[in-house]
């Protein structure tokens, strides 16, 4: 169990002291107290994560600023008298029942929406495609085609009901969940924009069943707008469907088993744009969810920002919302009333499974966003424009010319690899097809990875994940616990420095008492009675390996930018050697085994290494990467995390004159005019060729293998999905052509018996999109569905060959 401590700021976490709710006795774990080291002080203040884009939308920001805030946290699951307006004995043991009855709910009213919907111009156009002049006339007729999507329409809020059901929701998720945490400062700007009127609409990641459930919770517990929320469930019980309808839930037609398939149907999309077109019409809030790996939830964001500029809205306000889990609840794609009902039976008596941490940035607007300018997608190339020239660059590829023969491979580098990555299929043709204007279509998939990334961003780090990612990518043969502990404290050090939130408070032996009692089934804990450190080791099976990687994603996003420099560093010594370095020197004296911080022999050009980072950085899935910082940009950065985190030291080149000599570097100044800002003195000036040399940090001695493992799974994914169509009999539907390939990378892992990480599938969609984006594999859009075939030009084992070699240099073992 689970209980709170307030400190008069924060509500600090512990684990009780029950036998049974630890997985090893706390005389195995004495050690921890003993230990000089604990957790950083939060105190009164954390890091900001709710605060808009300074690049896209400054006016946004500008707008909404607030000085520094201390209203702390509150878990929305304790609910006690002092939030009632009562008093009294009897009060506390109905106290849910009182504040459930007090909290305000918003008119939702529902009257002629059917008949505003089937009015609309858009969907009157939609019926006229396809159908006879005779039928134009019969609006009965006209109507009785859209039987399939009228009970959509009809989706309302009853008072209540939603009552009721948030304070079913509030009982069991108390079962469910240790605690259900908010930022009270960040609810703060939600309550200022309710109150001006903006038009919110919420955008998260779908991470599982209960993240459309918990948003809606979260505020109506604090007055704010119940949105209606969009959810991808198939839903097949007419007693739940009825019910989640009258809680301003959007459904999928009953038809329908996925998105996809709903989107198919030509009446859908603009019967759906009009529903939404009425709600923000009657200032409703709306809930989206977006997915990263496979662009489902991007239609809706699209849906908007064509109402926008059509004018039938003014404007919305976006607001990224994070849900982090101490326990990611499974996904399920279809969801019974039965099922339902033994879920919330069943957590009535099981202990609680981890906290929730919801973070809410503010609310930044879309039309700003839009209109300004600031959000740059002239930049976006197709990805087989970026890479297909680097990897191919000895040969011309079959059937184009657009990589002439006659050129360098420098060249081919310097032109290529500059812009921005092309995602089309985050916004498919089918899911919006009035968007016929490419410029708009760039745009509106430039938001969604914005989103995306923001979404992301904000997204508080917990302790399991911290736990999962020390024991996939840094002790994945075991380790003592004390080790371990003391890496938990300096990974949760280096998490508040680049500025991401925790999720979680207290001392360090109630965090890992914590952590570790909800991943005790995917670790092995050896105590030895002779010994009072016990080592822990992740278990080497599929499940194990993949619910901890799930876990170590977040961990993976804040080292992005230190993750991207050291593959690239690995790139570099691929180059040099087989062993990747050739001596070790510490103080001018050669040893095999030094103490202390070690040098490596060996100088890596700054240009090479950025090189290399840029690459990469087209490799990587949408949302890992700032949308708003450039393609050139990001991979200095990269380089530069590197030298800050102390692997890397600049070595300084013999020259003939200082640096800081000017008068021999260029003669005289040259001065020109104040108003002249395209004159530099620094124009005709070389770039300085600056080199690095590697060493190892003495606080973290294998701190460049720990952060080249981050990125490790993914790009070992993409290299056993590009062996995998050795044999692949294309084309395929998509949906099988993925299947067959996730089937083939769980045979490679199976028979390494590791690197088990890479044969989710995620990891394996994600390859499949990366390989589409590059021309490896062809879509071929047919009445079926999408199908997918390999190109001609890698149907040749030489060049998968040189694929597979290019990314595999990113990849340190």
């Amino acid at each position: 169990m689970m209980q709170e401590r307030h400190d008069g700021i924060n509500m600090d976490l512990v684990v009780s002291s029950k036998p049974g709710s630890r997985p090893i006795t706390s005389k195995n774990l004495k050690f921890l107290k003993k230990l000089k080291i604990s957790l950083p002080s939060f105190g009164k203040f954390r890091p900001r994560v709710d605060q808009c884009c300074h690049q896209c939308t400054p006016d946004s920001l500008r707008k909404k600023l607030d000085h520094n805030l201390t209203l702390g946290f509150r878990n929305i699951l304790s609910v006690n008298e002092s939030q009632t307006r009562y008093r009294g004995w009897l009060v506390r043991r109905v106290c849910c029942v009182l504040f459930v009855r007090g909290c305000k709910v918003h008119p939702s009213p529902a009257d002629n929406r059917v008949q505003r919907v089937c009015e609309s111009s858009r969907v009157r156009k939609a019926l006229a495609v396809g159908h006879n002049t005779s039928e134009k006339g019969d609006d009965q007729g006209q109507i009785s085609h859209l039987s399939f999507f009228l009970p959509l329409v009809d989706t309302c809020i009853w008072p209540g009901l939603l009552r009721f059901v948030c304070w079913v929701m509030l009982k069991t998720f108390a079962s469910a969940f240790g605690t259900v945490e908010i930022n009270l400062n960040h609810l703060l700007a939600l309550h200022r924009a309710s109150q001006e009127g903006c038009l919110l609409v919420y955008v998260y990641m779908r991470q599982s069943v209960w993240d459309w459930a918990l948003i809606p919770l979260v505020l109506f517990c604090h007055n704010l707008r119940v949105p209606y929320t969009v959810c991808p469930l198939q839903i097949n019980s007419p007693v739940l469907r009825s019910a989640l309808q009258r809680l301003g839930v959007i459904l999928l037609p009953k038809s329908a088993a996925c998105e996809e398939e709903a989107e198919r149907n030509r009446l859908y999309s603009p019967v759906m744009t009009s529903l939404l077109q009425e709600l923000l019409h009657e200032g409703q809030a709306i809930s989206i969810g977006v997915s990263g790996e496979s662009g489902e939830g991007g239609q809706w964001v699209a849906r908007i920002r064509q109402l926008i500029q059509e004018g039938s809205v003014a404007d919305v306000s976006l607001v990224p919302v994070g849900v982090s889990y101490d326990c990611v609840p499974a996904k399920n794609s279809q969801v019974g009333f039965i099922a339902l009902c033994r879920w919330m039976l069943s957590s009535l008596w099981t202990r609680p499974g981890g906290n929730v941490r919801i973070n809410f940035m503010r609310p930044f607007s879309l039309k700003e966003m839009c209109e300004s300018g600031r959000c740059k997608t002239r930049d976006c190339v197709p990805l087989q424009d970026l890479l297909l020239p680097v990897i191919l660059n000895d040969r011309e590829l079959k059937g184009t010319s657009k990589y002439p023969v006659l050129i360098s491979t420098q060249e081919l580098q310097a032109v290529s690899i500059r812009g921005q990555r092309k995602t089309a299929w985050l916004l498919p043709s089918s899911y919006a097809s009035e968007l016929q204007e490419i410029k708009e279509r760039e745009m509106t998939i430039a938001i969604i990875i914005h989103l995306i990334f923001s979404t992301t961003s904000c997204m508080a780090v917990m302790s399991t994940s911290l736990l999962s990612c020390l024991l996939l990518h840094r002790h994945r043969k075991g380790v003592r616990a004390s080790v371990l502990c003391r890496d938990m404290a300096w990974l949760t050090e280096e998490i508040l420095f680049r500025n991401r939130d925790v999720g979680f408070y207290g001392s360090l032996e109630d965090v890992f008492y914590h952590s570790l009692s909800l991943l005790s089934q995917h670790v092995i804990i050896a105590a030895v009675p002779s010994r009072a450190d016990p080592a822990i080791a992740p278990r080497a099976t599929p499940t194990a390996t993949l619910h901890l990687t799930l876990h170590a994603q977040l961990v993976t996003r804040a080292f992005i930018l230190e993750s991207v420099g050291a593959c690239a560093v690995s790139a570099m010594l691929c180059e040099v050697a087989c062993s990747g370095v050739s001596r070790v020197r510490k103080c001018g004296v050669m040893a095999e085994e030094v103490e202390g911080d070690m040098e490596f022999d060996v100088l890596l050009c700054q240009d090479k290494l950025t090189e290399r980072a840029q690459l990469l950085c087209h490799l990587l899935p949408p949302g890992f990467v700032p949308p708003c910082q450039s393609s050139v940009d990001f991979p200095r950065d990269a380089v530069h995390s590197l030298v800050n985190c102390g692997i890397l030291i600049m070595e300084e080149v013999p020259r003939d004159h200082p640096l800081c000599d000017f008068h021999k570097r260029k003669g005289t100044f040259n001065w020109t005019a104040v108003d002249d800002m395209n004159d530099s003195d620094s124009d005709d000036e070389e770039p300085d060729k600056r080199s690095y040399k590697i060493r190892q940090p003495s606080q973290c001695p294998e701190m460049l293998f720990f952060l080249c493992s981050l990125l490790a799974g993914h790009l070992r994914a993409l290299c056993w999905t590009t062996d995998a169509l050795e044999n692949l009999l294309t084309p395929l539907p998509e949906k099988e052509c993925v299947r067959q390939i996730h089937h083939r990378v769980c045979e490679k892992a199976s028979e390494e018996e590791q690197h088990y990480e890479s044969c989710s599938e995620e990891a394996v969609l994600t390859a499949v999109r990366t390989l589409i984006d590059l021309g490896v594999l062809q879509e071929q859009q047919l009445d079926e569905g999408v199908f997918l075939a390999v190109s001609l030009d890698f149907q040749q084992t030489e060049n998968r060959q040189k694929l597979k070699s290019f990314v595999s240099q990113y990849l340190y073992c």
